[in-house]
C-alpha cells in the first residue's frame, strides 16, 4: 500500500506517518511535509521521484501529473484500468492525506495583499482530494487529523479501511472543498466589484457550538458563524459563567444586541423572546439599568439583559435580585462577578467590540419554503436631513432627544411595532401586533400598568411605519403624548398632522420605515 501526505496543517502528521510506516505502508510526500517527516526519521519518497519532474512554478506545480491521478483514479476491479496502469508503468496510491493552503487564515490577517491571497489558493491539494474522494470504493482520503486514529484503527485491524468508513471520508472532502472553494470565490466577488447580487449565490458559514434543540425540544440545531466580519458580532461572545447557550437565548440575545448597536451613551436593553420590553440610556450604566428594569419589572424576569458598558458592583447587586437568562457587556467587574455567579444557572457573555455594527455587506437571510429571502441588512436608522417637521409646533430640544431615543427603539419592534419613551427610557413598547392601534393601545396600557398611571404623560411616541388613519394619534393624545415621530407617507397623512396641530403635539417625519417581519 502506498500513502501520498501533503499537508499544510501538520498537526498529528509525524505521528500518524511513523504508524503508516510500521505498517508498511510506502509514504510519498511533497515540500515542506517531505522535509518534516525526512527530519524525523521516516522513510518517505520525494513526489518528484514518482512524476519524474521537478516541482516547479515556486511550487504551484509539483502533484498535478498523470503519476498521481491515475495511481489515485484508477478503479481497482476495473481490468482495463489495470492493464493501462500496469502499461503506464503507475504506481496504486491507496492513501490521500492532504489539508489545504490556508487561505481563510490569509485572507483574515491585516492589510493582506490580493497577491499573497492569490498565492494561498491551493490547485494540487483540491484536486487530489476529489479524485481520492470520487475513487473512494479504492483510496481512503483524509483532510482532517481528526480522522488519523480512526483510519489507524481499520488497517491494524482490518488491514485495510472499509467503504462505509471510505465513502464517510469521501463525503467529508466533498463538503471541504466546497467550503474553501466558497471562501475563495467570495472573496473574489468582492475584489472585483461583482453584483452582491448575482444570479447564483454561495454562502459558508463555521460551527460554533452544538446545541441540546432548537426553538422548540422536538428541533435539532446548531450555531454557525460567517467567515470574516465577526469583531463585535454575537458569534465572538466569551461566555464566563453558566449554562450552555441555547438557540432561543443566542437568537433572543441577538435581538437585543442589535437594539443595543444604536446607542453611544451608557445604555440597557432588556429583551424577552427577541423583543425589547425595557431599554434605559443614562450618564452611568447603573442607572441605565434601572430605568431598563423600571419600564417593565415583569417581562425582564427571565429576560436577557446587553449593555454597552462593563456591569460594576452596585449594577450587579440590582441584577441579581431577579432571574435572568444571559448578561452580556464588555466586561464585568471583579465584585460584579462574585455576585453574579453565585447564581449558577445565569449565563454571563463578554463581546469585545460590542458597539460595532454588521458591515454593509453582511446579507440578512430569512428561509421560506423551498427557498430563502436575502436583503441587505438594516443599517440605517434615519438621515437627520430627511427629518421634517409637519406640524405648527416643532418639537423641544427635549422632545426630540426622546424621540430619536424611541424611534432607535421602534425599529427593533416587532411589526406592527409603537414605541412610547420618556427621559430615555421606554414607557411602553407594543409588538407585533396585526393592526397599529392595538399596537397603540398596548404600548400605552403597558406603560400604565408597568410603570405608574401617569407614566404615558409626557411621554413621545414612535410609529416604525405610517400611520394609515388618525385613530393611534387620537390614542396619543388621549393620554398625554406630546410629540411623535413616524415614516410619514400615507394618503392619510393629513388627518393625523391636523388632528396634532388642534392639540398642540408635534410631530415628525422621518421618510423612511423600520418593518421587522
Amino acid at each position: 500500500m502506498k500513502a501520498l501526505i501533503s499537508v499544510s496543517d501538520k498537526t498529528g502528521i509525524v505521528d500518524f506517518a511513523k504508524q503508516l510506516e510500521n505498517l508498511n505502508i510506502e509514504i510519498i510526500s511533497t515540500g515542506g511535509t517531505y522535509s518534516l517527516l525526512k527530519e524525523n526519521g521516516i522513510n518517505v519518497v520525494n513526489i518528484s521521484d514518482v512524476t519524474g519532474f521537478p516541482e516547479c512554478l515556486d511550487g504551484r506545480v509539483k502533484t498535478l501529473h498523470p503519476n498521481i491521478h491515475a495511481g489515485i483514479l484508477a478503479i481497482r476491479d476495473n481490468k482495463e484500468h489495470m492493464k493501462q496502469i500496469e502499461q503506464l508503468n503507475v504506481s496504486l496510491i491507496d492513501i490521500v492525506v492532504v489539508n489545504l493552503y490556508p487561505f481563510k487564515e490569509t485572507i483574515l490577517k491585516e492589510n493582506v495583499s490580493l497577491e499573497e491571497a492569490i498565492e494561498n489558493i491551493d490547485i494540487g491539494g483540491p484536486t487530489m482530494l476529489r479524485a481520492a474522494a470520487k475513487n473512494y470504493q479504492d483510496v481512503s482520503v483524509i483532510t482532517s487529523c481528526e480522522d488519523y486514529n480512526k483510519i489507524l484503527e481499520e488497517l491494524k485491524n482490518n488491514g485495510k479501511v472499509s467503504k462505509e468508513t471510505n465513502f464517510y471520508l469521501s463525503a467529508k472532502v466533498f463538503a471541504h472543498t466546497a467550503h474553501y472553494d466558497t471562501l475563495i470565490a467570495n472573496y473574489m466577488k468582492e475584489k472585483a466589484n461583482l453584483p452582491k447580487y448575482d444570479d447564483i449565490i454561495t454562502m459558508t458559514f463555521e460551527k460554533v457550538q452544538g446545541m441540546r434543540y432548537g426553538e422548540n425540544p422536538h428541533q435539532m440545531a446548531c450555531f454557525y458563524k460567517e467567515i470574516g466580519h465577526n469583531n463585535g458580532m454575537l458569534t465572538n461572545f466569551k461566555q464566563l459563567h453558566g449554562k450552555e447557550m441555547s438557540f432561543n437565548n443566542v437568537n433572543d440575545t441577538n435581538g437585543a444586541l442589535e437594539l443595543l448597536k444604536e446607542f453611544d451613551e451608557p445604555t440597557i436593553v432588556a429583551c424577552k423572546h427577541s423583543n425589547p420590553c425595557g431599554v434605559g440610556s443614562d450618564d452611568n450604566i447603573y442607572d441605565a439599568y434601572m430605568k431598563a428594569y423600571n419600564a417593565d419589572p415583569t417581562s425582564i424576569f427571565g429576560g436577557i439583559v446587553v449593555s454597552n458598558r462593563e456591569i460594576d458592583e452596585k449594577t450587579a447587586e440590582e441584577m441579581s435580585k431577579i432571574f435572568l437568562e444571559v448578561v452580556l457587556a464588555p466586561s464585568f467587574t471583579k465584585e460584579a462577578l462574585n455576585i453574579l455567579t453565585k447564581k449558577p444557572n445565569i449565563r454571563l457573555l463578554t463581546l469585545d467590540n460590542i458597539d460595532k455594527k454588521q458591515p454593509n455587506s453582511a446579507f440578512d437571510i430569512k428561509k421560506v419554503s423551498g427557498g430563502i429571502l436575502v436583503q441587505d441588512i438594516n443599517n440605517r436608522l434615519l438621515d437627520e436631513e430627511n427629518l421634517k417637521v409637519v406640524t405648527k409646533r416643532q418639537p423641544t430640544a427635549k422632545e426630540m432627544e426622546d424621540l430619536i431615543f424611541t424611534w432607535k427603539i421602534v425599529k427593533y419592534a416587532k411589526s406592527n411595532g409603537i414605541a412610547l419613551g420618556k427621559n430615555k427610557q421606554s414607557i411602553g413598547i407594543g409588538n407585533g401586533q396585526v393592526n397599529r392601534i392595538w399596537a397603540t393601545k398596548q404600548a400605552i396600557e403597558h406603560g400604565q400598568e408597568m410603570i405608574n398611571q401617569d407614566a404615558v404623560k409626557g411621554s413621545v411616541l414612535a410609529s416604525d411605519a405610517f400611520f394609515p388613519f388618525d385613530d393611534c394619534v387620537r390614542e396619543a393624545i388621549k393620554n398625554g403624548v406630546t410629540a411623535i415621530i413616524q415614516p410619514g407617507g400615507s394618503i392619510r397623512d393629513e388627518d393625523s398632522i391636523k388632528l396634532c396641530d388642534e392639540h398642540n403635539i408635534a410631530m415628525v417625519f422621518t421618510n423612511i420605515r423600520h418593518f421587522r417581519h
